[in-house]
């Protein structure tokens, strides 16, 4: 009885870690991508700009310009920030080849002094599915003594009568 079980359980481990191995063998062909000689590029000027010191307040933007070298159409279909500070804007018509594109992007300072380094990923047709740009500079706080607003007249005043 027990050289049955004996028998009946390596059996059973056998079948399973074949099938396993089977599967696995049959599951890497798919996972492998033909490269695409033809496909479309997204070849950026630069991939990472710096705005050096920004006074806090306003908005600052920095257009990435970037150019299909492939020979098919370029989609770009998801251009996303790391943060909710970073806002990209890009083509939504396909680029087609030899032309180019920007994707522009907007960092909102207020709010945000010191150093930063943000992230922008590109997902497109091509080649290299996704790619990655960076914005990075330093925010300069305002001080508040040497802000001088500028003088307006007061609702609340009574108006003179010259």
């Amino acid at each position: 009885m027990q050289k049955t079980l004996l028998f009946f359980l390596f059996v059973s481990i056998g079948t399973i870690s074949f099938a396993q191995k089977v599967n696995s063998a049959k599951e890497a062909p798919k996972n492998e991508q033909a490269s695409n000689p033809n496909a479309a590029t997204v070849d950026f000027q630069e991939e990472s700009y710096n705005f050096g010191e920004v006074t806090e307040g306003p908005q600052v933007t920095h257009e990435f310009k970037f150019t299909n070298n492939g020979k098919e159409p370029l989609v770009l279909a998801n251009v996303k920030a790391s943060c909710g500070c970073t806002t990209p804007s890009w083509p939504k018509d396909p680029i087609l080849p030899g032309k180019e594109g920007t994707i522009l992007v907007t960092f909102n300072t207020q709010g945000r002094p010191g150093n930063f380094t943000k992230t922008i990923t590109i997902t497109s047709n091509a080649a290299t599915a996704s790619k990655i740009i960076t914005i990075k500079g330093t925010v300069v706080k305002v001080d508040p003594a040497k802000y001088e607003p500028l003088e307006q007249p007061s609702m609340l005043a009574p108006k003179s009568t010259n």
